[in-house]
């Protein structure tokens, strides 16, 4: 939908001509607002008027203030302001301007200060300074306030007279009608309280204090455990105002406040439910709207608006008529369902691609609730992929189709064969690879797998080079995962080797070499359908990064050297000056992901921790020190399989200092499990240059040590002499006292993601999944409860689980990981609202250890 300008094409002639309307005996207010809107916007569109065009508007404009509207008067203030007059025009309009200053309208006194402080000169400014100051301290905050933002201009051309204020100004900030405080949650709670009990009449102040009063209730439940809710009788009694707005703003607050009950809604679902038949489109679409979001978190309370929203769908305005729809679909039972997708054929195609797309998540979301349904919507899905659309609407289609067909086993047949036929003529490249892809994973499942070979050698004799390379590849899967398929795939994959592209050609060649056993790479065939199509867990930037860095010799390149950890962003560097990171010098200025080979090379390089054997994981830096302080620490953990090292990160902010045998003295005395073994201090730490300090722990192997650790910075501190450099022979022992340190149960965990969750945790011995129930107690919501088990396990999130919908009472969460020992880890948690607070989970596990899918429940269970 396209918006046009009402103002399109106008030409400054035009309006010119148009103003002759200010010299009419009989003013029309009306039309005279119009056409100064066309000459601001004409001065706003960059537009210029010469001296004597803006002399004939400025003087033609004066003559409105006759005028009693005011409206019209507001629209002469903006006129006048924008066109600036000249000091001889402004002595004719000062008059005026005074007049309205000293009037008995608020608004007309405020406009008023606002544009002569604007276009007046410091000649004449003398002789209103006494109308501004005592509009400083007038009692009407309109006026104060524009007297006060006046003089804060008039201090860059006449500073010597605004200075002169400064009684005013300090009596303006004692006042009782000075500013609440900004997060002064009292100060608010108090205006919300004298506010409610008053009688504020306009119906935009209701719909501020509306805002301001949920505003206090959402802080005051956080804060009580109790349920009641302070201001609620109020934010009730606005539904029976007699102002749309103000009934529309209270229904939307009462049905966004956390925990909110059926009985509550009642009421604000019940006056939206009246606005559904509205005449006007604006409130019709507000309460859909209002409505749609109450139907993601309580849909039985919207069910009887029901009949009022099908009535919405043939509505002209499609915006309104799309959040019907999709409501209905959220709210809709079983017995509805053929219903709506009839009412929805000849609805989608009349509304835009960004309309469409929110339907489609509608009805997946509706297929999911209804499995039993999931012909006609698969069906209804099909329809409208074959219609005409762009991309990302197709690709809501697809992945709709895709999410059925994992959920819905009986789903999978009949949706294979929809994303089949659309291939035939997919414009899409991505679209057309994601599908093959799907289909390689899928298809071998199914009953006649034959089938969809039709379909995907068709893309190898049409599509273009990248189409094709991803038709191989799923040629190539069903050779290998159906073997009474494998003879036809050869012949297929053998066509392939006089392809016009090379990657065509190679992947043919890979996949006939290794399925025909002309080359291995493992002992059984399953090792060789794992190479060709098991997921790569590597992340790749990790795997670019290790290969820059791999040196050309005898010893071919390992991958299993590559770093599986998933790195997030580098810490930000202070912002305090001369605080640089510190550590390695490559880890932490350089690409992320060279970090842990930079720090195993460090570390490799200390005879005392040499014989460690391979590092596992080191941590992300964690400060020791506040920012502003004299001396900069921060420490990475490194975790190896019997030991623990401490590299403290010491920088001197301080320039007149020398630091000398600088040493962190740790007291592990609340980590029982750890024993120190080594230490490494640091001989000298001049100003601003980094440097290390190293402490090291051993601890049982196997035993998932935890504590907490003191820590105290001592040094040797020597007086530098700033003209010289050079430091005192004598120095003064000294300590600092740093931050505690903590050892958790994540630092034994590696974020490694997986490419389809689905996929490695179905490979995984089903005897591994140890499954339990947790009670999380209250929380503020689902998000936070979800980001505390996240941070405990120290696990990397999949298929962006980790992002909690707003208002949802049920979230599912999947992590991934590799614990200590090279253990991979698998996690599916499901949250649940069982209270209007309380959270409870259900935790399952599988990994290639039993022992250590308990040792997750363990460390769920003491968290």
């Amino acid at each position: 939908m396209q918006y046009y300008s009402p103002f399109l094409g106008i030409e400054k002639g035009a309006v010119l001509q148009e103003a002759r309307v200010f010299h009419d005996p009989q003013l029309d207010a009306r039309r005279c607002c119009q056409v100064i809107t066309k000459l601001l916007y004409l001065l706003n569109q960059g537009d210029t008027f010469t001296k004597v065009e803006a002399t004939e508007v400025f003087f033609a404009t004066t003559k409105l203030f006759q005028s009693k509207d005011a409206g019209l008067r507001r629209m002469v203030y903006l006129m006048i302001k924008e066109l600036s007059p000249s000091a001889d025009e402004v002595i004719i309009v000062t008059s005026s301007l005074m007049k309205d200053m000293n009037s008995k309208t608020d608004m007309y006194r405020a406009n008023a200060i606002r544009v002569l402080c604007r276009i007046i000169d410091s000649t004449l400014l003398t002789q209103i300074e006494r109308y501004l100051k005592q509009a400083i301290v007038d009692k009407n905050p309109v006026v104060a306030s524009a007297a006060l933002v006046s003089g804060i201009y008039l201090l860059q051309t006449s500073p010597e007279v605004v200075k002169r204020w400064s009684n005013e100004v300090q009596e303006a900030v004692q006042s009782r009608a000075a500013l609440i405080r900004q997060n002064d949650r009292l100060a608010v709670s108090k205006l919300v309280t004298s506010l409610t009990r008053g009688s504020v009449r306009s119906p935009l102040a209701q719909c501020l204090l509306i805002r301001y009063t949920s505003q206090v209730i959402r802080e005051s439940s956080m804060n009580s455990q109790g349920g009641d809710r302070p201001f609620f009788d109020f934010l009730e009694s606005c539904l029976r105002n007699k102002a749309e707005m103000v009934i529309l703003e209270a229904a939307r607050a009462i049905t966004e406040l956390n925990g909110v009950t059926s009985r509550e809604l009642t009421p604000a679902i019940t006056v939206l439910q009246l606005f559904l038949s509205s005449s006007k489109p604006v409130l019709r679409f507000a309460a859909v709207r209002t409505l749609n979001k109450v139907a993601s978190t309580h849909p039985l309370a919207v069910t009887n608006c029901n009949i009022d929203m099908e009535s919405l769908i043939s509505d002209q305005n499609r915006s309104i008529a799309t959040l019907a729809i999709t409501t209905l679909l959220k709210t809709g039972n079983e017995s509805s369902v053929d219903r709506l997708m009839k009412q929805m054929t000849n609805f989608m195609s009349d509304i835009a691609d960004e309309f469409k797309i929110v339907v489609v998540e509608a009805i997946r979301s509706l297929c999911l609730k209804f499995p039993l349904k999931y012909r006609s919507l698969m069906n209804f899905l099909s329809n409208i992929l074959r219609e005409e659309g762009g991309f990302e609407y197709k690709k809501a289609i697809v992945d709709s189709i895709i999410i059925l067909i994992r959920d819905i086993p009986d789903a999978k047949e009949s949706g294979l064969f929809h994303l089949c036929e659309f291939i035939e003529d997919c414009e899409f490249t991505y679209l057309s690879t994601q599908i093959l892809h799907f289909l390689g994973n899928e298809g071998p499942k199914t009953s006649d797998p034959s089938k969809y070979i039709r379909y995907i050698y068709n893309r190898v004799i049409l599509e273009n080079a990248t189409v094709r390379a991803s038709a191989v590849s799923t040629l190539a899967k069903f050779g290998a995962l159906v073997d009474s398929l494998k003879p036809r795939i050869f012949v297929l994959l053998r066509r392939c080797l006089f392809d016009g592209d090379d990657e065509v050609r190679d992947r043919a060649t890979l996949y006939l070499k290794l399925l025909g056993r002309e080359a291995t790479v493992g002992e059984t065939e399953k090792d060789v359908n794992e190479f060709l199509f098991g997921s790569f867990d590597i992340p790749l930037v990790n795997l670019e990064t290790s290969l820059r860095n791999y040196e050309p010799s005898e010893a071919p390149f390992d991958i299993s050297s590559v770093s599986l950890e998933t790195k997030s962003q580098p810490l930000a560097e202070k912002k305090t000056t001369g605080k640089k990171p510190t550590g390695p010098a490559s880890a932490l200025s350089g690409p992320v992901p060279t970090v842990d080979a930079s720090y195993e090379k460090l570390l490799s390089s200390i005879p005392e921790f040499a014989g460690f054997g391979k590092l596992f994981k080191s941590s992300a830096p964690v400060e020791l020190t506040e920012a502003e302080t004299e001396y900069s620490v921060n420490v990475v953990k490194h975790i190896y399989d019997g030991h623990v090292v401490l590299q403290y990160n010491c920088t001197n902010t301080i320039p007149e200092q020398l630091l000398e045998e600088v040493v962190v003295f740790v007291d592990a005395s609340e980590a029982d499990e750890f024993s120190e073994v080594a230490t490494k201090s640091l001989r000298s730490l001049p100003y601003d240059s980094p440097g290390q300090t190293f402490v090291a722990f051993e601890k049982l192997e196997g035993v998932l040590a935890t504590g907490k650790f003191s820590n105290i910075l001592k040094f040797i501190v020597k007086e530098v002499d700033p003209s010289t450099g050079e430091a005192d022979d004598d120095g003064v022992e000294d300590e600092y006292q740093l931050e505690d340190l903590e050892i958790t149960s994540a630092d034994y965990m590696l974020k490694v993601g997986v490419s389809n969750f689905r996929n490695a945790w179905e490979s995984m011995d089903p005897e591994s999944e140890r499954v339990d129930e947790y009670g999380l107690g209250a929380r503020e919501s689902l998000a936070e409860a979800v980001s505390a088990v996240i941070g405990i396990l120290g696990m990397q999130p999949c298929e962006g689980t980790d992002v909690v919908p707003s208002n949802s009472r049920s979230h599912t969460c999947l992590l991934s990981g590799v614990f200590i020992g090279n253990v991979k880890v698998l996690v599916r948690l499901s949250f649940g609202l069982s209270g209007p607070k309380e959270v409870a989970m259900k935790l399952a596990v599988r990994s290639d250890d039993p022992e250590i899918s308990d040792k997750i429940h363990e460390i769920v269970a003491n968290g």
